[in-house]
């Protein structure tokens, strides 16, 4: 068995299926880590689809649609897999299509990831995506700076917004830690599902959250930060721009005791 499946609408991709997508950019995707074949967060994945969706197409397909594309990459992969499920529009780019023209699904499943050790070091940069809400496709300017700032010595890069806040990572959301609390940035960003993960299962477990507005200058009063994603809770970050932060071993575990604690379903089961 393959580690690594593509699937169109729920079967296997063919040549003619993907030319005319090879070098299109209007879509949007969510990404996600599977286990066992069990997925934390199925319900977040599904309302990022749909929502985002609504925004680009005007419609979006029913969620047992798109659970039916997913399963079917998944009983042709291994049970350990990254699945990345990218909608687009048939139309395809550079066109006018009313809401008629049904969205596609593309399902591709490839090897397990889990996310580098850290901790990093991350360029602070201005930049506002387009579209922060939609994990959309397209984004050169994210792998540019990431180039840009590895060539000045950094692991990646955070941006910061025209009023200085800091939003997010190329790829990642940013969580920090006061000292009492999970602090969360301010700002117009994409709200992971990771993230949200997280934010649930830390109301369960009682942990305070705070969300507030945090500049450079913000950043020596608290007390630790990470990164997270879809293949981590959470990668210690020592430094953004010239700032150092302390290391917050604690504030890490705490992140992926809280992941941990999100029930993983199989893609055939609503959550509970």
């Amino acid at each position: 068995m393959t580690s690594f499946v593509v699937h169109r609408d729920g079967r296997a991709a063919t040549v003619d299926d993907l030319a005319p997508l090879a070098f299109a950019g209007y879509a949007h995707f969510t990404a996600m880590q599977v286990r066992g074949g069990r997925v934390r967060g199925l319900d977040l994945h599904l309302e990022r689809l749909r929502s985002a969706s609504v925004e680009l197409f005007g419609r979006a397909l029913p969620d047992d649609r798109v659970r039916g594309f997913l399963r079917a990459a998944l009983a042709a992969s291994p049970a350990d897999v990254s699945l990345t499920a990218t909608v687009f529009s048939p139309a395809g780019e550079f066109t006018v299509a009313g809401t008629e023209v049904e969205p596609g699904v593309l399902v591709r499943t490839g090897p397990p990831a889990c996310g580098p050790e850290g901790p990093l070091a991350l360029a602070a940069v201005e930049h506002e995506r387009m579209l922060p809400s939609v994990k959309h496709v397209g984004e050169v300017a994210k792998t540019y700076l990431l180039r840009q700032a590895a060539g000045k010595g950094f692991d990646d890069a955070v941006f910061l917004d025209r009023r200085g806040r800091l939003s997010e990572g190329t790829i990642w959301n940013l969580a920090f830690w006061d000292g009492t609390a999970v602090t969360w940035p301010s700002a117009d960003m994409l709200r992971g599902t990771t993230m949200a993960i997280v934010g649930r299962q830390l109301e369960r477990l009682g942990v305070p959250q705070r969300v507030r507005e945090l500049t450079l200058a913000d950043l020596p009063e608290l007390a630790g930060a990470v990164v997270l994603n879809s293949w981590t809770p959470g990668v210690a970050v020592h430094r953004i721009g010239s700032v150092d932060l302390p290391a917050a071993p604690e504030f890490v575990e705490l992140l992926h005791r809280a992941y941990e604690a999100e029930e993983p379903c199989l893609v055939s089961e609503e959550r509970g």
